[in-house]
């Protein structure tokens, strides 16, 4: 079995997106299926590349607008592979139409939209999406074999698109080994005091984040007699948002308390994940953060929004509820200062089970490669997948 990954970026440009397509790509190496990538060429290629170690991957250069990341060489490089089936990892960009292209009216088409058709996705460049979705990115997610959801509202939102086709809920996953042994001390560990504790918030810093209601309700719950706690805001600056954090914490007198420590990859990741005391994801939208389960996997305790879509961490207590708004943010960080260290270190441990019970990454190849083998090969579909409007397999679609 030969499977392409298309992507509009092979590299941390992508997000968390890249993080999961990875490993993902990784571990269905590991488990028998050839996989090779093809991908969007950026500044960040050749440093990110072992990521994806051993799988091969070939990038192409960007020509064109930006935003729709035209690929010369990506169709021709299909044709002549080629492959038996292609995941399209992420929508409304030249990867899609190169996939609908491709695939001929064959339904040898795997789609991860990665929450792109989440309501807020879809509200955000609204004009824009809608003329991808008139051009090709309709046809390319109505005639896919299988759309992937990573949690039950991702496959809700696709419903309330209007696709009917068939759906699979696979979720991400963490390697549970880069969480083990012992990490050297971040790179900005001289920022914050010793013995201070620290919030850890790790991604890309974009206002959908929730990033300066965090910072207003850290200000509220940290106040003087909590000075212990420190915010640490990790990740790569999109659109010059970190300005506003910086000031934002000017503001309320907490330049001394929130850090900006700038993006972490690799070794330094691990080491900041190691690091910190608990972590915090106030988003607005997300498919399913990579970042909160491998906060998880570390063995931390977790705030984070519904919208975060892992009800799971609610109901096995490994996270506390928040919103995305200042005063949620400051009542849910307040009930977490007041735990005991005991007290978080058991929520921590619990997220720890829930990723070894459901989130291992081997677990998620083998549902990925079971799916990948229907696609082909026809026949009952596995109890992951959900079929409504289309009730026979993808072989013998027209």
């Amino acid at each position: 079995m030969k499977a392409a990954m298309l992507l509009a970026s092979m590299s941390r440009a992508g997000g968390g997106l890249f993080t999961a397509a990875s490993a993902l790509s990784r571990h269905l190496a590991e488990a028998g299926v050839a996989v090779e990538v093809l991908a969007g060429e950026d500044e960040f290629s050749q440093a990110d590349r072992p990521a994806w170690e051993p799988v091969p991957v070939r990038t192409f250069r960007p020509s064109g607008p930006r935003a729709f990341g035209y690929l010369p060489g990506l169709a021709a490089c299909l044709d002549a592979g080629p492959p038996d089936l292609v995941h399209l990892h992420g929508l409304w960009t030249y990867p899609s139409a190169a996939a609908l292209r491709w695939s001929r009216g064959r339904r040898r088409r795997v789609v991860s939209p990665h929450g792109m058709l989440d309501p807020w996705a879809l509200r955000n460049s609204a004009w824009k999406k809608r003329v991808a979705g008139f051009l090709y990115e309709g046809a390319n997610l109505r005639g896919a074999a299988c759309l992937h959801a990573l949690c039950q509202p991702e496959l809700e939102a696709f419903r309330a698109h209007g696709l009917t086709g068939p759906a699979a809920i696979i979720p991400n996953g963490v390697d549970l080994s880069r969480a083990d042994g012992t990490h050297p001390p971040p790179p900005w560990a001289s920022r914050v005091p010793d013995g201070a504790k620290r919030l850890l918030y790790l991604g890309r810093l974009h206002p959908k984040k929730g990033l300066l209601p965090l910072v207003q309700g850290f200000g509220r719950a940290a106040a003087p007699a909590r000075s212990d706690w420190h915010l640490v805001i990790a990740g790569w600056d999109q659109g010059g948002h970190a300005a506003e954090l910086r000031a934002q914490a000017a503001d309320l007198g907490l330049q001394g308390r929130v850090h900006l420590v700038g993006p972490q990859f690799g070794a330094d990741q691990r080491a900041t994940l190691a690091a910190a005391d608990a972590f915090v994801l106030p988003s607005l939208s997300e498919g399913l953060p990579m970042a909160v389960l491998e906060a998880w996997a570390f063995g931390r305790p977790v705030v984070m929004t519904p919208e975060c879509n892992l009800p799971v961490g609610f109901s096995a207590g490994a996270a506390l509820e928040t919103r995305a708004d200042a005063r949620s943010l400051a009542a849910s960080l307040d009930a977490l200062f007041s735990l005991s260290d005991a007290e978080r270190a058991a929520i921590g441990r619990r997220g720890r089970a829930l990723v070894e019970e459901r989130f291992d990454w081997r677990r998620v190849a083998a549902d990925m490669a079971a799916l990948y083998g229907w696609v082909l090969g026809g026949g009952p579909a596995p109890d992951f997948v959900e079929l409504i409007g289309r009730q026979r397999g993808p072989s013998h679609a027209a």
